[in-house]
């Protein structure tokens, strides 16, 4: 054990009341330790909501380094564990953690997994995904969204998915091209149909939002950061959004056959 981590486990681990469980998960998230996520990631499953948010906090300011330890150690079977770890890399955004919102804004049997992957999934941070990436991850974001939010049983879910699609609008590399004109126009579609108020509520604030923020959104295109994601990590998100393409469909707009051509080269290009 780092002796920079031990003062913060003896607190965790003497802790005699929820309180100061809390607490103790708290102070050693503010610590910033990379050495502290395994522990963090540990305290998601304590069944102490506030230790929880302290985690999350302290996961998603330590960010991409947080990334491969969440997503291989997402609990299966504690699905509250799971939805504060989707919150985390909902929060952080990372490439490498898209394909496991797609599949946990869709398929998660816990309702509170999906909600949170469907607000994760309008978070991204899109402008590290390289040019011949970048629509291809968009649209299976827009596609997943889309089918949360016109078909998800929980009005919460859906309404997580019009947050998501807000925010999926609103990125810079969504105005370059039609998508933010798609989901303008679905929301249209999904708010003539949503029966729960609450959700064409929040629609209706989203595509006024929309309408308002085109200033916004193109100040903001030349803002970015670059990736620290190496070639084989880009490859391995390549390869698993062609698989998921694969699955999905054979022959249509989005063939995996051009997924297939993208990772070929991206193996060559590293050999």
């Amino acid at each position: 054990m780092p002796d920079a981590l031990s003062p913060f486990l003896n607190a965790i681990e003497n802790a005699d009341s929820a309180t100061s469980l809390s607490d103790a998960v708290q102070a050693l998230a503010d610590a910033c330790l990379v050495e502290s996520i395994s522990h963090l990631i540990e305290a998601l499953s304590y069944n102490n909501p506030g230790a929880a948010v302290a985690a999350v906090d302290g996961l998603i300011n330590l960010g991409e380094p947080a990334v491969p330890a969440l997503l291989e150690q997402l609990d299966l079977n504690n699905y509250t564990a799971r939805s504060w770890a989707i919150r985390a890399l909902a929060g952080i955004g990372d490439p490498r953690g898209l394909m496991t919102l797609l599949g946990a804004a869709t398929a998660d049997i816990s309702m509170s997994v999906r909600r949170a992957a469907a607000r994760g999934l309008g978070q991204m941070k899109w402008h590290l995904f390289p040019p011949n990436l970048l629509d291809i991850a968009q649209s299976e974001a827009f596609d997943a969204l889309l089918f949360v939010a016109q078909q998800d049983e929980e009005w919460v879910v859906r309404y997580a998915a019009v947050v998501g699609l807000e925010s999926l609008a609103l990125a810079p590399q969504s105005r370059k091209n039609t998508r933010r004109q798609q989901i303008e126009k679905h929301l249209d579609k999904i708010s003539q149909r949503e029966e729960s108020i609450t959700v064409r509520a929040r629609i209706q604030k989203a595509q006024q939002y929309l309408q308002e923020a085109v200033p916004l959104v193109e100040a903001s295109l030349t803002l970015e950061e670059p990736s620290s994601l190496s070639s084989t990590d880009w490859e391995q998100i390549l390869e698993r959004l062609y698989n998921r393409k694969l699955r999905e469909r054979t022959v249509s707009e989005g063939d995996p056959k051009h997924f297939k051509q993208l990772l070929d080269v991206a193996q060559i290009q590293r050999s």
